[in-house]
């Protein structure tokens, strides 16, 4: 009698456990295949990025960063709507989530800015390995790209080491990114002197071969100055040949204008001197 009543006992209490574990294990057959597909989903989408940023030539440490840190967020909303389904209360877990995020901005403002800023030069690269750059007050050659910052080096070999924050929200100028750069040299002349002349002496350094001739060497007055004519020479060279015609140019004309009787005139202050007559003396 007693085994008939326990086995009716555990008959009834089966009857009233088969549709929940029914109904659970359904939503677990169903979290853990959702969870399965998503898992492979996310690995074939970040392995795509990767793919993507390779091909256009971003920085390989850029690329890891990028990938690693979109595969472990997806796989977080992943995990989080997967417990969802099964059941699981996610909405606090969400917001202490949220709550150490915003602690964790709050308290590395300036190196999540740093960190933008470096995200940003190496997907659009303003600058890369070796260009000389000025930006922030200082001008060197492109060391290392770096996440959080960018190392110059000084042209009297310092080691200047920038914060990419304010690089990247700054004026940059790149001296190298163009293939051809123009030279505008002015030198003053004497106002007796022959300006076509002069102008035609400037010409003749355009004959030197680093001078691209597509444009063509120009030369004109630009200025009527108070002690000298300002005469300015126009070539175009190729950026690595620049320094070189500067230095030529600043140690030929000079002697080159002189013996064409051409003088360069120092600059020049007239001053005048009046002399108030003195007051006749009282008797």
């Amino acid at each position: 009698m007693d085994l008939n009543a326990e086995v009716d006992h555990l008959v009834r209490t089966s009857q009233s456990w088969i549709p929940m574990i029914m109904q659970y294990s359904s939503r677990v057959l169903l979290a853990v295949l959702t969870l399965a597909i998503g898992w492979w989903l996310i690995n074939q989408l970040t392995r795509r990025v990767g793919k993507l940023l390779a091909i256009r030539s971003v920085d390989l440490a850029l690329q890891s960063f990028i990938s690693n840190i979109a595969n472990i967020a997806l796989k977080v909303m992943l995990v989080i709507s997967v417990a969802s389904m099964i059941g699981i209360e996610t909405t606090s877990f969400v917001a202490a989530l949220g709550a150490a995020g915003l602690a964790i901005g709050l308290a590395l403002q300036g190196s999540l800015a740093n960190f933008a800023g470096g995200v940003l030069i190496l997907l659009f690269r303003p600058f890369r390995l070796g260009d000389w750059i000025e930006a922030q007050g200082v001008a060197g050659t492109v060391d290392a790209i770096q996440i959080f910052h960018t190392v110059l080096r000084t042209a009297d070999n310092r080691t200047v080491i920038m914060p990419n924050g304010p690089l990247s929200n700054g004026i940059i100028t790149n001296t190298n990114r163009q293939p051809t750069r123009k030279i505008l040299y002015n030198v003053g002349v004497d106002y007796d002197a022959d300006l076509k002349k002069a102008m035609d002496i400037l010409l003749e350094f355009g004959n030197d071969p680093r001078v691209l001739q597509d444009p063509a060497p120009d030369a004109s007055v630009t200025t009527l100055g108070d002690s000298s004519i300002t005469l300015q020479l126009r070539l175009w060279t190729n950026t690595s040949d620049l320094g070189g015609m500067t230095n030529r140019l600043n140690l030929e004309v000079r002697d080159r204008l002189r013996e064409a009787g051409i003088d360069i005139p120092y600059p020049q202050r007239v001053i005048r001197v009046v002399q108030e007559n003195s007051s006749p003396a009282s008797s």
